[in-house]
């Protein structure tokens, strides 16, 4: 993977800008550590950070091309997973290949087809696309949103990168917040409305669509949309279609010229990946590496709950056992879990995910030591439906996002200043009735297959998203890129249109997609009830993230005091409440770290409220 950025504009000279350009490259340095390259003209620069996976020597971007009188020059941040047909499509319209990169691919793709060319990705994409005579820049992102893309409109142009902080590099755009940012951040954080950067001024390309800018101005528009589709497959027909789409997604996704491996957390998603992988491997004489995360004296005092049942690492022993891999493990201690909740605010340019954003890049560190591809499993749950909320008939009708029935307990943190500016339970609500009222559905549905679409687009739209981000921040942040399998938008379209008896197989959790892998499994993991991202239940976790809130709340210059009250942290401190902050993966030590981290990123981003 890579990072990109750049900026076009018909109003200034944008060569005064290389300080800046050179600032946002820097910043972008852990997304493409091998190479960097940049274009620079009046109207247009382009700027862009290698981390090299395929063609390592041809590869080289920004990559330029002449054709017809045009020149076009690439940025692209991504990988495709069907270059051959591609490129053979291509070959017979007599085009010729210096190299075998996806990048090449891409960008004579699109001298071929325009516009249309992203119709014909299926992979984990953003890129821009400058072209000089035409004076015109083309940029997209891919369907499920894997890789990202941010923009301002400045000045009369157009900056964009791969990540906020590059925006912020650029000496023209400020690191500014406003009411709508804060609400962002205390009612829908860690998850973040879709198009929209938290930073006043910032916007996020959406997931699915692409757009141009010109002398005309700034022109974006949807290319692909989750649509649903008549389907008449039985469920024998749904098995065996459903384990093609996924084992052909994952052996597509490990071609690579750099090393390869998996997360393996003893669940069925990953378990899948590793096993088709391993298969792959044992076939061509190589042994596969699989990577897990523990914490220390988790065994000591893990306690089962409705919604996980049962720690992962007597699984992932037999997965391990089963596939003859070289497994390696994390153990993270409390004091380095602590310390990284700041650097995943680094990585993800915002307060995210408390621990779980830490872990995951603690994890992705240790991996990168021994490969720079690694195949994960998220996505899965969202598309067969395996979350609580799927399943509870109580949860899985009430109005409003299932992961997020606290905005009350949420908006009581704020300041009363803010609170009379914010209307908390409509700013919520109104953003799931626009994503259930924008639910494609066939006529003469039944009220379950109804629900369960909302309740699809619900989680591909906005829960997904939110681990989409914090799967690529906290992987590149140690230049490690992540392929979902999962997320091709082949399994997902089809899925879109099966009825939920037949996800719903034999009335289990991701019943469909564990019948259909039968055979790549031990059968105790292939029917293991699922169970939720592996977090600390030492004490001392608590304990630590208590005393770092307890320095900010007795420091009344700690810029968090600006907007939260701080008799509501000390409750929130000393008082024994479950209250979900995001699901079942943050409850209150990890509310407490959401504040911490909220507190930091308000200081190490010198955050201004307009």
């Amino acid at each position: 993977m890579c990072g990109i950025a750049g900026q076009v504009s018909f109003t200034e000279n944008l060569l005064k800008y290389k300080d800046s350009y050179y600032r946002m490259s820097e910043t972008l340095k852990d997304r493409g550590p091998d190479q960097n390259g940049e274009y620079f003209s009046a109207v247009a620069s382009l700027i862009h950070r290698r981390l090299a996976v395929v063609d390592i020597e041809k590869g080289t971007q920004p990559m330029i091309y002449e054709k017809n009188g045009e020149k076009y020059i690439l940025v692209y941040n991504g990988e495709l997973y069907n270059t051959e047909e591609i490129r053979n499509k291509l070959i017979e319209k007599g085009e010729h290949f210096v190299g075998h990169s996806d990048t090449e691919v891409v960008l004579k793709a699109f001298v071929h087809f325009g516009e249309y060319a992203v119709n014909l990705f299926n992979g984990i994409y953003a890129f821009s696309l400058w072209q000089v005579n035409k004076q015109e820049l083309f940029f997209a992102r891919d369907r499920m949103g894997v890789k990202p893309y941010f923009y301002t409109e400045n000045n009369g142009g157009f900056i964009f990168a791969s990540e906020i902080k590059a925006l912020l590099a650029h000496e023209n755009v400020e690191p500014l917040m406003d009411i709508t940012s804060l609400a962002e951040i205390m009612l829908v954080g860690p998850g973040r409305t879709a198009g929209y950067g938290i930073f006043k001024g910032i916007s996020e390309l959406k997931a699915g669509y692409c757009g141009t800018f010109s002398k005309n101005g700034l022109k974006i528009r949807p290319y692909w949309q989750l649509t649903y589709k008549e389907n008449n497959d039985t469920i024998d027909d749904a098995i065996e279609k459903v384990r093609f789409l996924v084992t052909d997604s994952i052996k597509r996704q490990l071609v690579s010229d750099v090393p390869v491996c998996t997360f393996l957390s003893g669940g069925l998603d990953s378990s899948i990946i590793s096993s088709v992988a391993n298969n792959h491997f044992k076939e061509n004489g190589k042994i596969l590496k699989t990577f897990s995360v523990d914490y220390k004296d988790n065994d000591k005092y893990f306690k089962k709950s409705k919604f996980q049942p049962n720690s992962d690492p007597y699984f992932i022993n037999v997965m391990s056992d089963y596939l003859d891999c070289e497994h390696h493990w994390l153990v993270i201690d409390i004091p380095e879990l602590v310390s990284a909740l700041f650097k995943s605010v680094d990585a993800r340019d915002l307060p995210g995910m408390a621990d779980v954003d830490a872990s995951m890049l603690l994890l992705c560190a240790e991996i990168k030591k021994y490969g720079t591809v690694a195949l994960s499993g998220e996505c899965a749950d969202e598309i067969f439906g395996g979350y609580p909320w799927y399943r509870d008939k109580d949860i899985r009708m009430t109005d409003g996002f299932p992961w997020a029935q606290s905005t009350k307990y949420r908006f009581s943190f704020l300041k009363d200043e803010f609170k009379e500016q914010i209307n908390a339970d409509q700013y919520v609500y109104s953003k799931y009735q626009y994503t259930v009222a924008h639910t494609d559905k066939p006529p003469l549905i039944n009220p379950t297959d109804s629900r369960m679409l909302e309740m699809m687009k619900l989680n591909v739209d906005w829960f997904m998203q939110t681990l989409l981000d914090r799967k690529d921040r906290m992987s590149m942040y140690s230049s490690l890129e992540v392929r979902v399998p999962f997320c091709d938008h082949r399994i997902v379209e089809y899925l879109y249109s099966l009825p939920w008896s037949y996800k719903d197989y034999n009335s289990f959790e991701k019943g469909l997609l564990r019948k259909s892998v039968e055979g790549l499994l031990p059968q105790e993991v292939l029917w293991r009830k699922k169970s939720p991202y592996p977090k600390t239940h030492h004490p001392e976790y608590l304990q630590s993230v208590k005393i770092l809130l307890q320095e900010i709340a007795d420091n009344p210059a700690e810029p968090l005091h600006n907007f939260i009250k701080k008799d509501k942290l000390i409750e929130l401190m000393n008082t024994d409440n479950a209250q979900p902050w995001y699901g079942q993966l943050m409850t209150t030590p990890q509310t407490i770290a959401y504040f911490i981290q909220f507190n930091y990123w308000l200081k190490k981003y010198k955050v201004k409220f307009v």
